[in-house]
């Protein structure tokens, strides 16, 4: 049987810790969790069965394993020592006979974004930011249509435009909207994806270094590194969609709380083929899955067990592929979820209701 391996690490702190060890998440502080996180070994989460090819009937299995460290601590300490101690953990999936190994959140964006590691391990690696890309652009997608936004005219946003994954996003969102604006930190990264892009998009592109502009799109992407939230309830029009991709998230907790007249979906969630039992909860419903491990599970059914997406640039042909490869085996974009919770249809009602209601109040 062919196996796989994936690297989880604690995003929220306490919540997270407290899905292995319930005792720690409830006693430790955010702060001591940070810095025992430090002395802690790698750790073995579980055993995943039950996935199955719906084109091959093939069956794989695989392991969930963690590495100890908080996205702060991997900002906090030496490049170099977080490399060593996401090796660790990969030395680990080496052992369990993993034939390809996926990195999850900031293990994946870590310095080179994968390079290093995968010099350093024996199995392949990916970070699977290829399919993350092309299950968020779909995500933003089908949000458009839900709340009504014509796609083809609609003004959109990438928030991280000049990240690895935020790159490929804006280029292929370009192809789809009217008007995109492309937001970072440093005005002449932006203007390189611009001229990138430009060329060969349908959109009229814009580049900006502050939030403000968010209140002039309807469709956001947001797909940061940050640690803490960017993105809050100010710097939103009534009726947008945002999907937040990032882990950490991008979007503020008090956006949900603060206005109920947007929809803000997570970026990246995909069924699974099969009677899939993760034997751990990672926070998702059952069944279900990160689109970066997707693509890790997806290569496994594939047999492709070679280095796959690693590094600071992404191919379109790269997302392609991933793309067919895992539509092929069963994978498919899920329902929306936000802030861990399902968004069902009547949710959708009362947000397009409150846009409405709130766009009249201003014309008013």
């Amino acid at each position: 049987m062919d196996t796989f391996a994936f690297i989880i690490h604690p995003i929220d702190p306490k919540r997270d810790v407290s899905r292995k060890y319930p005792l720690l998440g409830k006693y430790l502080s955010e702060g001591q969790i940070d810095f025992f996180s430090t002395f802690f070994p790698p750790v073995y989460l579980s055993q995943i069965d039950g996935i199955t090819s719906q084109a091959t009937g093939k069956e794989i299995k695989g392991w969930l394993i963690a590495c100890p460290y908080t996205p702060r601590r991997m900002l906090e300490l030496p490049e170099k020592m977080v490399y060593h101690k996401i090796v660790q953990t990969g030395r680990m999936a080496e052992k369990l006979g993993a034939k390809i190994l996926g990195l999850g959140a900031f293990t994946s964006v870590v310095g080179d974004s994968g390079i290093t590691i995968a010099q350093s391990l024996r199995v392949p690696v990916t970070t699977g930011d290829s399919y993350t890309v092309a299950v968020a652009v779909d995500a933003i997608k089908e949000a458009a249509r839900v709340m009504d936004i014509p796609i083809q005219s609609a003004t959109a946003a990438v928030v991280g435009a000049t990240g690895t994954i935020g790159k490929i996003c804006a280029e292929l969102l370009a192809d789809a909207v009217g008007e995109l604006y492309l937001i970072g930190r440093r005005i002449d990264a932006l203007e390189t994806v611009r001229e990138k892009i430009e060329g060969h998009s349908k959109a009229r592109l814009y580049t900006s270094t502050t939030m403000d502009v968010l209140s002039r799109a309807q469709l956001i992407l947001t797909v940061t590194s940050a640690v803490h939230d960017v993105i809050s309830p100010e710097h939103l029009q009534p009726g947008s969609v945002v999907c937040d991709v990032a882990r950490p998230r991008d979007v503020s907790a008090m956006v949900a709380a603060a206005r109920d007249d947007i929809l803000v979906i997570d970026g990246g969630m995909v069924d699974v083929p099969g009677p899939v039992d993760f034997h751990f909860n990672f926070g998702f419903p059952p069944g279900k899955a990160y689109a970066c491990m997707a693509e890790t599970i997806a290569l496994a059914l594939e047999g492709r067990f070679e280095d796959y997406t690693l590094g600071k640039d992404i191919s379109r042909a790269r997302v392609e592929e991933i793309y067919a490869i895992a539509n092929k085996h069963g994978f498919r974009l899920s329902g929306f979820r936000s802030f861990e919770k399902e968004v069902t249809q009547e949710t959708i009602d009362i947000i397009r209701r409150n846009a409405a209601y709130a766009r009249q109040r201003r014309q008013n």
